[in-house]
């Protein structure tokens, strides 16, 4: 599998499924399984047990993990690829690092 190029922190626009077009934060990235948890996106109803944590129990709303390849890049308030780009590195001369690169502005993320 290629390297994972969304980080957690990113806002990102769900591509497909049933969240369709919805935008959020990433909470978590799992690069093992290629899965994304995004804010708000794939809510799931979880019945819980009473224990200490949680004295009463009942019904939880959280999100669940959905596929990497349903969720893209928002950069300025568009969908973009993000690419990899080799530039010089300030504090060590002589090296370079790797640098995210929005692909349809040309733009460095971070």
């Amino acid at each position: 599998m290629s390297t994972v190029k969304i980080k957690k922190g990113d806002t990102v626009k769900v591509i497909a499924g049933k969240d369709n077009g919805k935008e959020g934060k990433v909470v978590l990235v799992d690069a093992k399984n290629g899965k994304v948890l995004v804010e708000g996106v794939n809510m799931i109803t979880k019945h819980t047990k009473p224990s200490a944590g949680n004295q009463n129990g009942g019904i939880v709303q959280k999100e669940a993990p959905i596929d990497l390849s349903n969720v893209m890049y928002v950069h300025k308030g568009k969908t973009t690829r993000i690419g990899i780009q080799r530039t010089a590195d300030d504090k060590r001369p002589g090296k370079t690092k790797a640098v995210r690169v929005a692909k349809s502005t040309g733009e460095v993320i971070d």
